[in-house]
C-alpha cells in the first residue's frame, strides 16, 4: 500500500481540499492513512500545526453544526458510516460568501476535507450510526463551543439541502 493522496481543490469555493487517500482492500476490509504531515502541512499557512483529535459518534439523523470560528483548519473525515458534509464560507469579504458544498463522505470511500477559518462546518448522519474525526489545526490556544460562531441549520440566506427535514439536534443548535 502506498502512501499516495489525491488532493482537489474545491472549484465551487476557493480555500477548500478534498484528500482521498489510497486505499488497500482485500476480504478482511481496507486500510488507509487519513493523515500524512508532509502532504496536508503545505497547505495550512507557515506556523499553523495540528495539536489535537476529536471523535464524534452519532446516530441516524443527528445534524451537528453550523459551527466555526476564526483561526482553525479543521481536517474531517468519516471513520465509520456515512455522512452528508457540508461547508459554507462565511469569509464576509469573500466573492463566495454565504455559499456552501456538500461531500458524501463515508468509510467505505475514505476521504478527508480540509476546513479553513472562517468557514461553517456541519454534518448529517446518513448511515444507522457514523464516527466522525476532526483534526484541528491552529496558533495558540484552542476555541472551544463558547468562542466558536453558530449559524442556524436552516438559515433561509445559506438554503442547504439536507437531505433530512427533521434532524436530530443538540441545545445549542436548536437555539439558533
Amino acid at each position: 500500500m502506498g502512501l499516495d493522496f489525491q488532493i482537489n481543490e474545491s472549484r465551487k469555493i476557493r480555500g477548500i481540499y478534498v484528500i482521498q487517500p489510497n486505499t488497500s482492500s482485500d476480504i478482511r476490509g481496507n486500510i488507509w492513512t487519513s493523515y500524512l504531515a508532509e502532504i496536508v502541512s503545505p497547505l495550512i499557512p507557515n506556523g499553523v500545526e495540528f495539536h489535537h483529535d476529536k471523535f464524534s459518534s452519532s446516530n441516524k439523523d443527528v445534524l451537528r453544526g453550523i459551527h466555526g470560528d476564526s483561526k482553525s483548519w479543521k481536517l474531517v473525515t468519516c471513520v465509520f458510516g456515512e455522512i452528508q458534509q457540508v461547508v459554507i464560507d462565511l469569509r464576509k469579504e469573500s466573492s463566495t460568501y454565504e455559499k456552501w458544498e456538500e461531500f458524501f463522505i463515508s468509510s467505505k470511500e475514505p476521504k478527508s476535507i480540509l476546513i479553513p477559518p472562517y468557514f461553517g462546518n456541519a454534518y448529517l448522519v446518513e448511515s444507522h450510526q457514523a464516527v466522525y474525526h476532526y483534526k484541528l489545526a491552529y496558533k495558540g490556544k484552542y476555541f472551544d463551543a463558547a468562542d466558536q460562531f453558530t449559524r442556524p441549520w436552516n438559515d433561509k440566506k445559506i438554503n442547504i439541502h439536507w437531505k433530512t427535514t427533521r434532524p436530530i439536534l443538540s441545545d445549542r443548535d436548536k437555539k439558533q
